[in-house]
């Protein structure tokens, strides 16, 4: 059952906002927002689905951004698209793990969105968001782009005893089953937290901590990478219902559009490895032993936790997203 809003941040924009706008028949405006700062890594390929939308629209449906986290607080975003606060939204799996544990599947995904859409795993992931959390499932970002460990404290193994790690959703069991103590921040925290020393490292992408000036309190990387970014775009299941058939097809195609150019995402993620180590933050590479255990430690981790919540998904999803594993 979809989790309805009580806070007053939320209420307040609810109010605020018109509802659903049809200007005829045919013509719409969608309220949109992102769980990211507006002008961020992860928000930019939402403000070009949008622009492109409204520029091949002419009219017939505009998309009008809201904001981003100043608008809707990030772990709020999710049960926003789902309860029609706003009609499209762009959010991670991480923050809405507790209405959907199934969609932590995506994560673990080997195969691109382009191929997700060949092999049917596209129509799985959508019947998934459209049953457990009334929204339709539009498309992710993020292909190539992986999650690392970023510490400002050398390990040698992959053993997190004693390190002090924000986590999120995405990583957390990882991190425990290797013996962090977990520290639960919001991201707009982490940079305060690293500066007075409460927590010596955190799970991030491999693009994205300039943004949020991590890097000045960042000494380590630990390599390899683990899981994939998923950033998905959602709508609101009973606005995507009430669209016209050229309407939606409008939408599904500016978002294949936008996960095609993400196929370009490891030129992307090289040139930003490039400035990592250009600001002094070195490379922990785990090979060998090591490295199997690491990789190891994260697959089995991460479907050992979906699994309690929601085996069914885990059962359906693993052949598609990760198939020859």
């Amino acid at each position: 059952m979809t989790k309805r809003f009580t806070s007053l941040a939320v209420v307040t924009l609810a109010a605020a906002l018109p509802a659903f706008e049809a200007a005829s028949a045919q013509d719409v405006t969608l309220r949109a927002v992102s769980a990211f700062p507006t002008g961020s890594t992860f928000q930019l390929p939402f403000k070009k689905f949008i622009d492109e939308v409204n520029a091949a629209g002419d009219g017939s449906v505009t998309i009008t951004y809201v904001g981003g986290p100043e608008a809707i607080p990030s772990l709020e975003v999710a049960n926003a698209v789902s309860s029609g606060v706003v009609d499209i939204a762009v959010v991670p799996t991480s923050f809405y793990t507790a209405e959907l544990p199934g969609a932590a599947m995506i994560k673990l995904a080997t195969t691109t969105m382009p191929e997700q859409r060949e092999n049917g795993c596209f129509e799985l992931l959508d019947t998934l968001h459209q049953e457990g959390m009334n929204t339709k499932y539009l498309g992710r970002t993020g292909d190539h782009v992986q999650f690392h460990l970023y510490l400002n404290k050398k390990i040698e193994e992959p053993d997190l005893s004693g390190l002090n790690l924000r986590v999120a959703a995405t990583y957390q069991a990882l991190f425990g089953e290797l013996g962090a103590n977990m520290v639960n921040t919001p991201p707009g925290d982490v940079y305060s937290a690293l500066e007075r020393g409460t927590v010596d490292g955190y799970g991030w992408p491999s693009i994205g901590i300039f943004d949020l000036g991590w890097d000045a309190h960042t000494s380590y990387r630990v390599d390899p990478g683990f899981y994939i970014v998923d950033v998905n775009f959602l709508a609101n299941l009973d606005t995507w219902n009430n669209l016209t058939d050229e309407q939606k097809a409008l939408l599904e195609g500016k978002m294949i559009d936008i996960e095609t150019g993400e196929q370009e995402n490891a030129q992307l993620v090289e040139k930003e490895l490039a400035r990592q180590e250009a600001a002094g933050i070195e490379a922990i590479t785990f090979d060998g032993e090591a490295g199997d255990l690491w990789e190891k430690t994260a697959q089995d981790a991460a479907i050992a936790e979906i699994a309690e919540a929601d085996p069914q998904a885990v059962e359906s999803l693993r052949g598609c997203l990760i198939p020859g594993e």
